[in-house]
């Protein structure tokens, strides 16, 4: 495992010493502080404000001299919004939703569409990821370290390709942003209402130029205790599960009961249609989180016409999650229908599906399940960047590195009961009970009834390295009409390489099978799960339950010096390399209103080498692998037109256009090039070097209205036909496969089919409107000077429809049709107040077995901050995440079906900051 920052804590401390020793002998003159100083405390001294008001001001002239679409926030934003990490700060930009886990931020959504189709950067270097696939976990980094970031929704000949919903800029702070000296700290403790943990939470920034040199070192430290308690996992499954057995003892009794209880004759038409509750489950989740992030830039800046800089930005983020389950699932292999309480054959008439909501079954399968995942992801990137004007010209060049390395360590502790069951939907969820029948169990309180099955593990490294550097000249000319011409260049190299492994432990030494079936879970010491974790009773439902601890689990079932082996038939590595060329005009018009035009192209060749291992079936009969990795090859070329235009109709009133074409390039899952076969189904699934990128012809116009004090009201509307799409389809044939029985003689040579990603025919389309609003009321009145709000929202349509295999309309995945976000506040003098809500629609999460949609709830939160400038160096700081405690949900195609109930509880948190 590689651990690049192993002595990260030791390197922080280094360098903020060094920076400390530095700043110490600069002159007492010097010491200047670099944020705006008010007057309207009514002590009249001067008082620093945390500035809110500020960074609106400053976010709205970024997005008016911008001649494209987007839309920014800034450091004093980003630091003063209560957030968790920077997805959370992003979700209030217009446009931007963010993914939640158990109640907290994860990946971003652009305008609705999944979060690999949005390009991330930091400091103009394409960002790594550790997902594995093209999307970036925004939760590794610390948002204090972040001096700004935008979400462009148009894009320029000179961006960077790979965003068809948008791009985030992400930038670090420099030196020269502040020149002088600046030194910011804070510390702050915030309580878990579940966890009922404080976790301590700090942050610190060094700046100081001297002369024509600067130094900046920052860092953030964060820890985190989030515990989410969950009433879910509740699951359609078709009577097909029984009648499709070829035991017709289940199968008879299934029929029979139908027809006995819900008076329901069976026929193979509706095997599909009839559905009950495959699983229930109660779980705890207790996520412990150990953040730090590192950024430093060293910048020489002898004038404004020239700049060299150099960027460090390293970020450690590593969790442990304990998971707790106890579950029943009533689709057991060994089980069938005894009784239906309840069913339901109105609500969900159009679709023509019966749901049996309350069932006794004659074998539940019951689980008792101590998870554990251990993530560690260490994040790294170096660049330079040179910005050279002399004369006409101005010369941008820049190059740098960033990687990621993540480790996944997973372990799952199974014990498994069948007995007799009684598993129904409840208000928020579902329950199983004891049924009727004498051999049923309480599953909650049985622990000698549960038999030993697997202490199952896995283990996943992924590395993710991306090489970029790039020259950019512009030439600007003295005419009226013709104001600049750029052209430049970039290469960038990715590689991408996964290796994965996993084994089941079920006795006290590797291979032996000695605890399965003997050992019972009451052999093991048991815990309440609140009590293992810690905090409050479970928050789902009135419930309690006792399992074994993953410390012990850990510490007891694993050999030592145990190590999860990798594979190679999940090994696969991909290799990316583009270049890309570029040229764009600048045109200004002065046609009744002055009018801003650019127009530009961007052509760019990419070229994909893929290997993997293939499997092949060996003559004994067993699987096997090819003796070394297969590669292949793939490429394309693109052009990517844009244009970009805005129109002054008043000093005030803009009208803005935008029209490119946008392209993502594939998953790296799909590019991977290897082959799994599926023997007793006689196919084989590939990898796709070969697939070429989803694209995007788009187009969007909009109206500002710039008020006074920093105010505007915007809308626009915008359009996307999204082509290309990766699909999984039938590509080929590989005859003649010779397929053998387990004990090595020949069963037949068969035609094998070969299924692979492609891109897909067709295209669809995704429209929306966005509007925006930041009214300050002072521009109404005087007495209201200070008090204002900041609300958005954004309204989304799609041609798309999910895939439901029994022709089920549905929005696509993911799509949430509307997202509102309002702040309203109060900025003056020491007092700083606000209070936000963020709503995302409901949307599909997932297709269960590709027939029935289930869906996520709407889900809104209010959030709150306040501060009083104490000192004109020193601002205390209270505020609160979710602080109504809003719960998630879901359901299955209806409410009265419902999927998932989750509490992950408020936070509060109180802190001081100081800016000297």
């Amino acid at each position: 495992m590689i651990r690049s920052l192993k002595h990260v804590d030791r390197m922080a401390s280094l360098l903020l010493g060094a920076a400390t020793a530095a700043l110490s002998v600069a002159p007492a003159a010097a010491q200047t502080v670099a944020a705006p100083v008010s007057q309207e405390a009514d002590t009249g001294d001067e008082i620093l404000v945390s500035g809110y008001r500020r960074s609106l001001e400053e976010a709205i002239d970024m997005k008016r001299n911008t001649i494209g679409f987007s839309d920014s926030i800034i450091a004093t934003d980003i630091a003063d919004f209560p957030e968790q990490n920077l997805s959370e700060a992003l979700q209030r930009v217009p446009g931007v939703t963010i993914e939640r886990e158990r109640g907290l931020g994860t990946r971003v959504n652009v305008r609705g569409l999944p979060s690999e189709f949005t390009f991330v950067s930091i400091n103009k270097l394409a960002t790594a990821s550790g997902s594995g696939g093209r999307d970036v976990e925004f939760d590794i980094f610390a948002s204090e370290l972040i001096q700004s970031v935008t979400v462009q929704k148009s894009p320029v000949a000179a961006d960077e390709e790979g965003g068809i919903a948008g791009s985030v800029l992400i930038r670090t702070a420099r030196p020269f942003d502040n020149p002088g000296l600046r030194v910011v700290g804070s510390v702050d403790g915030a309580y878990n209402s579940i966890s009922e943990k404080i976790d301590p939470n700090f942050s610190f920034l060094a700046s100081k130029t001297f002369g024509d040199f600067g130094v900046l070192v920052s860092v953030a430290k964060q820890q985190r205790t989030n515990r989410t308690d969950s009433n879910s996992g509740i699951n359609f499954r078709p009577i097909a599960r029984w009648t499709d057995r070829a035991n017709t003892v289940y199968r008879n009794q299934a029929i029979a009961v139908l027809q006995r209880d819900a008076g329901v004759t069976f026929t193979e038409a509706n095997k599909n249609r009839i559905v009950f509750l495959d699983k229930v489950g109660d779980r705890v989740y207790q996520n412990d989180q150990d953040r730090l992030g590192l950024s430093g830039s060293v910048q020489y800046k002898p004038s404004d016409d020239f700049s060299l800089a150099f960027d460090a930005f390293l970020g450690s983020y590593d969790t442990t999650e304990d998971e707790y389950d106890a579950a029943g699932y009533s689709a057991s292999s060994n089980s069938t229908l005894e009784t239906i309480h309840e069913f339901d054959a109105k609500t969900l008439a159009d679709s023509g599906i019966v749901v049996l909501r309350d069932v006794s079954y004659t074998n539940t399968q019951h689980e008792f399940l101590s998870k554990e995942y251990i993530n560690e992801t260490d994040y790294r990137q170096f660049g330079g960047e040179m910005n050279w004007t002399t004369g006409n010209w101005k010369i941008n060049a820049l190059g740098g590195y960033s990687g990621v390395r993540k480790t996944l360590d997973y372990a799952n502790l199974k014990h498994v009961a069948y007995a007799p069951s009684r598993t129904r939907y409840t208000e928020n969820g579902g329950e199983t009970i004891q049924s009727g029948n004498p051999k049923t169990i309480d599953m909650y309180d049985a622990p000698n009834s549960y038999l030993f099955e697997a202490y199952e593990t896995t283990r996943e490294q992924i590395k993710d390295d991306k090489y970029a550097a790039q020259i950019d000249l512009s030439y600007q000319f003295e005419s009226l009409v013709l104001k600049r011409f750029n052209f430049g260049g970039r290469y960038t190299d990715k590689t991408n390489e996964r290796q994965y492994g996993e084994e089941k432990i079920q006795g006290p030494t590797r291979g032996s099978t000695a605890y399965v079936n003997t050992r019972k879970l009451g052999d093991s010491p048991l815990e309440t799960v609140t009590d293992i974790v810690g905090g409050k009773n479970y928050q789902a439902r009135d419930l309690s339950w006792a399992q074994v601890s993953n410390a012990y689990a850990r510490d007891f079932f694993r050999p030592d010096g145990f190590v999860t082996p990798f594979s190679d038939a999940n090994y696969y590595k991909v290799k990316e390399e583009t270049i890309a060329g570029y040229a764009m005009v600048d045109f200004e018009f002065d046609v009744a209103v002055p009018l801003f035009v650019n127009l530009g192209g961007r052509y760019l060749r990419t070229t994909i080498n893929s290997e993997g291992f293939q499997q092949v079936q060996n003559p004994s009969g067993s699987i096997g692998l090819t003796p070394a990795p297969v590669s292949s090859d793939g490429k394309y070329e693109k052009f990517l037109p844009s244009f970009n235009a805005h129109a002054e109709l008043t000093d005030s009133l803009f009208l803005r256009a935008a029209a490119s074409k946008t392209l993502i390039r594939p998953a790296l899952t799909d590019l991977a090039y290897k082959r799994i076969a599926s023997i007793g189904n006689f196919r084989y699934t590939d990898g796709n070097p070969g697939l070429k990128p989803t694209l995007a012809d788009q187009w969007e116009v909009g109206l500002e209205q710039y008020l006074p004090r920093g105010g505007i009201l915007a809308a626009s509307y915008f359009w996307k036909k999204i082509k290309g799409v990766v699909q999984s389809q039938l590509t080929g044939e590989v005859p003649g496969v010779t397929v053998y029985n387990a004990n090595g003689t020949v069963n037949g040579v068969y035609d094998f089919d070969v299924y692979q990603p492609v891109n897909a025919k067709g295209a669809y389309k995704v429209s929306g409107v966005e509007v925006n609003a930041v009214i300050p009321f002072g521009m109404v009145a005087d007495w209201a000077d200070g008090f204002g709000v900041n609300a958005n929202a954004t309204f989304l349509d799609s041609s798309l429809t999910g895939q439901s295999d029994l022709g089920i309309d549905t929005s696509p995945i993911g799509l949430a049709d509307k997202t509102y976000n309002a702040t309203v506040f109060y900025d003056k003098g020491p007092l700083s107040l606000r209070v936000s809500y963020n709503r995302k629609g409901a949307y599909v999460e997932r297709i269960e077995r590709n027939m029935y949609p289930v869906y996520r709830d709407a889900y809104g939160q209010f959030d709150v901050a306040a501060s009083y400038q104490v000192t004109r160096n020193v601002r205390v700081e209270l505020q609160g995440i979710n602080v109504g405690n809003a719960k998630t949900t879901g359901y299955t195609m209806d409410p009265s079906f419902p999927a998932i109930y989750e509490s992950s509880g408020s936070r509060i948190s109180l802190g001081i900051r100081g800016q000297f």
